[in-house]
């Protein structure tokens, strides 16, 4: 049994790039760009109203002004202020030659239909500048990025619209198990329904990735190499649930075996996800989880997530918060690290989900996240502060 920690550096640096691909923008989402990203463009392009107003010179706002022009978002100006002029102008639109400030339309009382007057003591610039966001030539998205919707707008903003994006690696999926039917099957006698499938294909279809769910083997071993085979033929990595552990009928890593494929840990020192199982063969990579559902949802968000997405050049990095614990956890033996399902239960507090053990997948729907109750480590106290894993997409 390896620690997690020496786990994932092991699966992490199997993590072998994937090719790069052109794509629309609109195919863009959550791919992971190949690419710098880089402006050829000033943001803003021009000096802007940043209100509905008028453009002016701050030395005239004590002083009646002529209003020379309408400005409209869109249109460029013609006209040059003069000392005591202004332009009526909308928001987004350019400033004309002259103005250093724009004043609220609320900010003013018209005398005439060509003469307008501050009515305050001072006002703020109102303007966005040529480039204040982004310059021609900045790098505004690294390569490895994930795009998510603000950087499809970024890149839009950019004219980046056939983006050079890693490959997608395809995930092939299937379930173990002479107990399991399929979802749409009542369940006989000493028969659950198939939920890990499901929720595997879920987890990886939420990240963008195409995936195939090849269903169930039943605990023989013709079975499950029968399946087993036809994943390794069409996937780049295989995700197989059930069948890792000791008993008679764990027949899955013996399946391995016989098929080149290289194991490289079989125990884990983590709860739960003990008999999570990593292997290799020439041209792809096999995990094997736990068939308890809650194992293998933790297994896939703390392990395979960033194994994925590292293969496309990202390094995932989850979001942390801090918070406090609301209520003690404690056990009587602490050989392995704990991932707890948490949920917010206040300002700035967690608690531990009610959770009744790897079997109970509903606790899942209302966790915010884990925390990770170290190895070695028996009491952690009401009030204590923890660093707290949110799930993320």
């Amino acid at each position: 049994m390896i620690a997690f920690e020496k786990a994932y550096e092991i699966v992490m640096g199997h993590a072998v790039l994937t090719a790069v691909e052109t794509v629309s923008l609109f195919e863009g989402l959550n791919r992971v760009l190949a690419q710098d990203v880089v402006s050829d463009v000033d943001m803003p392009p021009f000096d802007k109203s940043a209100r509905d107003g008028y453009a002016c010179r701050r030395e005239d706002l004590s002083n009646p002004m002529e209003v020379i022009e309408l400005i409209s978002a869109g249109i460029w100006p013609e006209k040059k202020l003069a000392p005591g002029q202004c332009a009526k102008i909308m928001t987004g639109a350019p400033l004309p030659e002259g103005a250093d400030c724009v004043i609220m339309i609320e900010h003013t009382k018209l005398i005439d239909a060509k003469t307008v007057s501050f009515t305050e003591e001072q006002t703020d610039e109102n303007i966005f500048f040529k480039g204040e966001d982004i310059k021609i030539g900045d790098i505004v998205l690294s390569k490895g990025t994930r795009i998510l919707p603000a950087h499809a707008g970024v890149m839009a903003t950019l004219g980046c619209v056939k983006p050079q994006v890693a490959v997608r690696p395809q995930i092939g999926v299937f379930s173990t198990g002479a107990e399991l039917v399929e979802p749409d099957t009542m369940p006989g006698l000493a028969q659950i329904r198939d939920s890990n499938s499901w929720q595997l294909v879920s987890q990886v279809r939420r990240m963008g990735l195409p995936v195939a769910n090849y269903g169930i083997a039943t605990d023989n071993k013709d079975a499950i190499d029968i399946l087993f085979k036809r994943a390794v033929a069409e996937n780049d990595i295989v995700i197989i649930s059930g069948g890792v552990s000791v008993g008679d009928f764990d027949l899955v890593p013996d399946i391995l075996r016989d098929n080149g494929i290289n194991i490289l840990f079989d125990r884990v020192a983590i709860k739960p996800g003990k008999p999570s199982t990593f292997g290799v063969g020439e041209t792809i990579r096999v995990f094997g989880l736990p068939g308890n559902p809650v194992a293998a949802f933790v297994q896939f968000e703390i392990l395979l997530k960033p194994f994925l997405l590292k293969m496309m050049g990202c390094e995932f990095q989850p979001t942390y918060v801090r918070a406090t614990l609301d209520m003690p956890l404690e056990r009587e033996r602490a050989p392995r690290t704990s991932v707890i399902p948490v949920v917010f239960s206040g300002h700035d507090c967690v608690s531990p989900v009610d959770y009744h053990g790897s079997g109970h997948i509903a606790a899942m729907c209302v966790t915010d996240g884990f925390v990770m109750f170290p190895r070695g480590v028996k009491l952690m106290r009401r009030g204590d502060i923890v660093d707290v894993r949110l799930l993320q997409p």
